[in-house]
């Protein structure tokens, strides 16, 4: 039997976009093609660019839907490639909105725009993606059938993300996996770790990945006198991360707006214990000094407190990051929650099938 093609619109090379794909090659024994916008989106040149070929865009993934006759078309962003797979005709679509709204920043003038490109993009839509509960409270504000939204996070693969945690129990092992840009504000963190580092407590610190802010953090973790605790890893593998997350007993994420954090679970999975900020996105998932610690946008003050109240209260924490299994276990499994999201796919195309 022939496969099933699928257009995917996005960003094929983030991790997300990553695991959704390979989900469904493997649950649903999709054939994936994919296509993206080419400018990238740092700078005011660049962004008046990538303006430019947003608006031919359309025309080139028309051409691609008639050379390819794929049998949906998938899009992250509901404002953005969302919009241009509504905008296709093909049918049936399915668009996910990627954080706790696509309207963002939210006193940005283009605002109305986008409000009524989203709108467009929901109505077209056969199947929308809410990754997360908290992502479902901005469409319903937006008048959204929520019969057509599937509430689930794509998930992560547990069996390389295992629950073995073998961190120093004598010190706080501390680790970051964002991305180094400014909405993740790791240079909060690193301050919180100044006021460790002035009480004598003893720390590493593990900072994941890369991002415009590379040098600028490296700067400020020497200034504050930090740089020999820090441990600055670059951009890794995937398949190195579940190490390096089972190597330390806490994890930090400071952003100042969230969706669905995939690392977030990640970190849930492997036993180490979650400090986030205290917004929306993370409340869906963190019950503050339950199951971890939720910490004002911005407090580097009170992070700093709240690391040293996890790492005194070890017995809380052992027993959370145990509760935290479980629950990441019955609710983002990869295993479980791609099979669902395929076979969805499945039905779409079956029931908009000319046969």
């Amino acid at each position: 039997m022939k496969k099933k093609k699928i257009l995917f619109l996005g960003e094929s090379y983030r991790a997300d976009a990553i695991t959704w794909m390979n989900g469904l090659k493997e649950f649903g024994d999709f054939e994936i093609i994919t296509w993206e916008l080419k400018t990238p989106s740092t700078g005011i040149y660049n962004r008046i660019l990538r303006i430019f070929e947003f608006e031919l865009a359309i025309f080139k993934i028309r051409k691609i839907i008639k050379a390819q006759q794929p049998d949906m078309v998938i899009a992250e962003r509901t404002t953005s490639y969302g919009f241009l797979a509504a905008l296709s005709g093909a049918k049936p679509i399915a668009i996910a909105q990627q954080g706790r709204t696509d309207l963002w920043p939210e006193k940005s003038i283009s605002l109305p725009l986008k409000k009524i490109i989203q709108s467009y993009a929901f109505k077209k839509a056969d199947l929308i993606h809410s990754w997360g509960p908290v992502m479902t409270l901005s469409m319903m504000e937006a008048n959204v059938d929520m019969n057509k939204v599937l509430v689930l996070p794509k998930g992560i693969d547990l069996a390389k993300f295992e629950n073995k945690n073998n961190a120093n129990p004598e010190k706080i092992c501390a680790i970051v996996t964002r991305s180094l840009l400014p909405e993740y504000r790791h240079n909060v963190i690193l301050k919180a770790f100044s006021v460790l580092n002035q009480k004598g407590l003893d720390f590493v610190l593990t900072i994941i990945g890369d991002g415009i802010q590379l040098s600028k953090l490296k700067d400020l973790a020497k200034e504050l006198g930090i740089e020999n605790k820090v441990n600055f890893t670059g951009r890794i593998p995937n398949t190195a991360l579940p190490k390096l997350l089972q190597e330390s007993n806490i994890y930090i994420s400071m952003p100042i707006t969230e969706g669905v954090s995939a690392s977030l679970f990640e970190a849930m999975a492997t036993n180490c214990y979650p400090i986030v900020t205290d917004i929306a996105g993370n409340k869906s998932w963190i019950k503050h000094r339950k199951n971890g610690q939720l910490i004002t946008a911005d407090d580097f003050e009170m992070l700093a407190d709240e690391l040293i109240w996890a790492f005194e209260n070890n017995k809380l924490r052992n027993e959370a990051v145990l509760k935290n299994r479980i629950f990441v276990e019955k609710n983002a499994d990869y295993n479980i929650n791609m099979k669902i999201i395929a076979n969805k796919y499945h039905e779409l195309i079956n029931t908009n099938s000319p046969n």
